[in-house]
This record gives structure tokens, C-alpha cells and sequence, in this order.
């Protein structure tokens, strides 16, 4: 992909959201907000790239689903969702499974994200490229 275009509407990643999720007592990953950092809302279906990184260590895509509207997706699924719409004040939640969750304290979460703008044609079969990518350090309390 080419250079994508990237405006700062909002804080991408949302501060004091990263939070272990438990299973049975045992902590099994950690879930953190974002917002969609643009001046419209858009379909699902239009994420072209996403993936985390946790304090320099890459998730695996399989490891990561994207939630909204109490409806969970994994990566390659995003580009089926057509119907699910994204406002731009909607909170997605970002679950990673990771056995052991996180310690306590500060992690810098890396947050990537690239999305096709599908009313701005660059050529007869591509769309504008949006990066909606922010890095962040987090507190687990």
C-alpha cells in the first residue's frame, strides 16, 4: 500500500480502558477502547489492515477480535461485515486472548489500523487509504 492519509480527530486508542479479562478466576487476555479517528462513521467491511502490538511483542491476528454492538469479529471477518456500521462517537472494544493477561502498570499499546475511504477513488479499482493507527502507553491497575 502507498501513503495512506492520517487527520487526528479524536484519540484513536481510549485512555484508562485497558482492563484483563478473566475466565473462570484465571486471567486469560486484556481488552482496550478505540475510536474511529475520522470525521464519518463507515462500515466494517472497509478495514483493510488491522493488528496490535503490546510492548514490542506482535499479536497473532488469531488472537484478536474486534467488538461493537455486543457483536464480536475476528480479523478476517471484518472484511464480510458489511452491515455493521462504525459511528465515529462509538466505542469498539479490542479483545486479545493472551493466557496470563498483563501485569500491573504501565504497557505501550500499538494499535494499527488502515481503512479504504470508499467515496475517494485513487484509480478505477482503489480507494483512499486512511491510517487510524495510534500508539499509547496504558495503565493495567
Amino acid at each position: 500500500m502507498a501513503i495512506a492519509m492520517r487527520i487526528n480527530y479524536t484519540d484513536v486508542i481510549r485512555d484508562d480502558s485497558l482492563k484483563n479479562d478473566y475466565v473462570n478466576g484465571d486471567k486469560m487476555g486484556f481488552h482496550f477502547d478505540v475510536r474511529l479517528s475520522y470525521y464519518r462513521g463507515h462500515f466494517l467491511s472497509v478495514i483493510d489492515e488491522l493488528s496490535v502490538t503490546v510492548d514490542d511483542e506482535e499479536i497473532p491476528s488469531q488472537d484478536i477480535v474486534f467488538c461493537l454492538h455486543d457483536k464480536e469479529f475476528g480479523i478476517l471477518q471484518l472484511r464480510e461485515a458489511s452491515t455493521e456500521f462504525w459511528g465515529i462517537l462509538e466505542n469498539a472494544t479490542i479483545k486479545v486472548f493472551k493466557p496470563g493477561g498483563l501485569t500491573s502498570g504501565e504497557h505501550k499499546i500499538d494499535f494499527h489500523m488502515v481503512f479504504r475511504s470508499p467515496y475517494m477513488p485513487i484509480s478505477d479499482t482503489e480507494f483512499m487509504p486512511w491510517d487510524g493507527s495510534q500508539c499509547k502507553i496504558l495503565t493495567v491497575k
